[in-house]
């Protein structure tokens, strides 16, 4: 199986799952982010993070998505999600999707406007990732490599949770799916 195969069969089975208390699918929200990556001129490895950002969650059971409040530990899905895409994908694929959790702790330390606008479902997330990081953290984060692409990948994150939105379908990123498999 190629592993464009291996990525639309892993959307295919759980991608219709209700993504954490928000209106949209894990399939969606991908979909949407890689929309907003798309529309910002990212590249194609930053496009490919942005779809696959939240992989992690239909990699492993996750809690229940449909009771976020009852969540008591975090599921770690960045790292699941990075480990899985740095096998088949560069560092500009895997890194950003490593980084993007940290990165929204990032800002909800750094732009207090940023924190003001985080969905319920979010913020009970950023609480079991650690909350708003420190200044150490902030500092520590700042010299990771793709810091900047995890913050774009976040913001594209948060925007990502629209009901109805039209956006291009799994099948319109497989051919850069293709272009940027490790050979």
């Amino acid at each position: 199986m190629s592993v464009a195969d291996e990525i639309v069969a892993l959307l295919d089975a759980r991608g219709a799952a209700a993504y954490i208390g928000e209106p949209v699918s894990v399939l969606e929200h991908g979909l949407q982010a890689a929309h907003f990556a798309r529309e910002a001129g990212a590249a194609d490895e930053l496009v490919l993070a942005a779809l696959l950002h939240d992989i992690g969650h239909v990699l492993e059971d996750a809690p229940d998505d449909s009771d976020i409040a009852a969540w008591h530990t975090d599921a770690r899905h960045e790292q699941t999600g990075s480990a899985w895409l740095a096998r088949r994908f560069g560092p500009a694929v895997s890194e950003p999707v490593r980084l993007h959790v940290a990165a929204k702790r990032y800002l909800c330390a750094t732009t207090p406007e940023y924190l003001a606008k985080l969905t319920a479902a979010s913020l009970r997330t950023l609480e079991l990732q650690g909350g708003p990081m420190s200044a150490d953290e902030v500092a520590e984060f700042k010299h990771e490599t793709y810091c900047r692409e995890a913050v774009r990948i976040r913001l594209w994150d948060d925007r990502g949770k629209i009901e109805g939105l039209v956006t291009a379908g799994l099948g319109e990123y497989l051919g850069v799916i293709e272009s940027l498999i490790l050979r």
